[in-house]
């Protein structure tokens, strides 16, 4: 005698149809009693997943020829199950009538194939939603100030501002390098600015800014970033200290090998900028 399936049963069947089982579940499938007779619910449960998979999941048009398969398959099995309802109407005149479903034995398949539903349709409305947030936040994300608008907000609103210029270092060639440096204590914050630095090759050399304060020894300044310079013209540098600077008496770029070096020798030494002014917020 065919045992009914149990709900427990059924839940396992509809996740294996639509996201797959652990290896945990699997084996309670394994373990069910040997007179119950899953395979057509399971089989039922596959089909409308995929079907529902290729209605509304599918980001793209499924290939023709296994299109094509998934319709003669079907074709199939729908053939076959008619087979099946013709043998069971023969099987009625037989002397032993093979025992009828009742509404009841069916509802747990029934609630079963409705949670398969309502999860592929919660799984698409969910992906267009987050695409759709996704679409307008990409929209909405406010665009990242630039190096010289945020240098020109630092000397509006900086209470404390350092501003030294550019001079020429020992390099050959690099005499006409000018510009600025801009930096503020209290905001620990800063832009270097130039005008014809040459640009560099990343995979040879780097730039490196040097801070030179009253927390540090000279021999020792404090690490203001690696940078590379892509482009001709009037580049601004964001400063990228790496211990907290105070009081900043000089600034220096050397020329160092790519990503730079914790100390410098100091041989190639691109600019140079001694401060010469420190403004407060009342000076304008």
């Amino acid at each position: 005698m065919k045992k009914q399936i149990s709900q427990d049963i059924l839940d396992l069947l509809c996740d294996r149809a639509l996201t797959g089982l652990t290896p945990e579940d699997e084996e309670k499938l394994r373990q069910a009693p040997k007179n119950i007779d899953f395979a057509a619910e399971a089989e039922a449960l596959e089909l409308a997943a995929a079907a529902l998979a290729f209605e509304f999941i599918a980001p793209e048009p499924m290939p023709s020829h296994l299109n094509e398969k998934i319709i003669t398959t079907s074709s199939e099995w729908f053939a076959g199950r008619k087979t099946a309802e013709k043998n069971d109407f023969q099987n009625v005149f037989s002397l032993e009538r093979p025992s009828q479903r009742s509404f009841f034995d069916w509802a747990g398949w029934i609630v079963a194939a409705l949670a398969c539903v309502a999860l592929a349709l919660n799984i698409y409305l969910t992906r267009n939603s987050a695409s759709s947030e996704l679409v307008n936040a990409n929209v909405e994300l406010p665009q990242a100030d630039s190096p010289a608008r945020e240098r020109e907000r630092l000397l509006a609103s900086a209470p404390d501002r350092t501003i030294a210029e550019w001079t020429k270092g020992n390099v050959k060639g690099l005499e006409n390098v000018a510009g600025d440096v801009v930096w503020s204590d209290s905001l620990q914050r800063g832009y270097m600015r130039f005008r014809g630095l040459p640009k560099n090759d990343p995979s040879r050399e780097s730039y490196q800014l040097w801070i030179f304060d009253e927390t540090q020894s000279e021999k020792t300044p404090i690490d203001g970033g690696v940078f590379d310079v892509s482009e001709d013209g009037e580049v601004i540098i964001p400063i990228n200290a790496k211990l907290k600077a105070r009081n900043p008496k000089a600034f220096a770029v050397t020329i160092e090998k790519p990503g730079g070096v914790v100390v410098s020798s100091r041989e190639k030494i691109a600019a140079l900028a001694p401060v010469k002014e420190k403004l407060k917020q009342s000076e304008t």
